[in-house]
């Protein structure tokens, strides 16, 4: 397997990730949108940035189930419920400063969004790795 991240020169600077990811892998893993979602159900607390723990926590559970890390993330799509820059900032920035960071180097989306699937779920993540 290989993946190639390429920041085109024609393309504007990123914040980390990068524009392009290139794939040739013997299969996909394609995570369900992990939510903040405890073992029981129920949803984390402690707002946003508990929240975030705990979807960080539950896709480095969904990865390693399926044999894969961090590293061999290729695609990430990051939903926000809120219309705030700062909280989809401070999202990004905590993502970046955890054990999964290495996922946000590829082709990554960070997005704000109206409302989520839980009552109160404040964030999602849809990730993509290649094996």
């Amino acid at each position: 397997m290989t993946i190639e991240r390429v920041n085109p020169p024609s393309l504007h600077a990123t914040p980390g990730y990068h524009h392009v990811t290139k794939v040739r892998a013997d299969s996909l893993v394609m995570l369900a949108g992990q939510c903040p979602l405890l073992t029981s159900g129920e949803l984390a607390e402690g707002g946003l940035a508990g929240q975030t723990d705990q979807v960080i926590q539950n896709i480095l559970l969904a990865l390693d189930a399926a044999g894969a890390g961090p590293a061999d993330v290729v695609r990430t799509v990051i939903y926000v419920a809120s219309p705030v820059r700062e909280e989809l900032s401070a999202v990004w920035t905590q993502l970046n400063e955890s054990p999964l960071a290495p996922a946000f180097t590829s082709a990554s989306t960070l997005l704000g969004v109206a409302q989520l699937g839980f009552p109160g779920q404040l964030v999602e993540i849809d990730v993509t790795a290649a094996l």
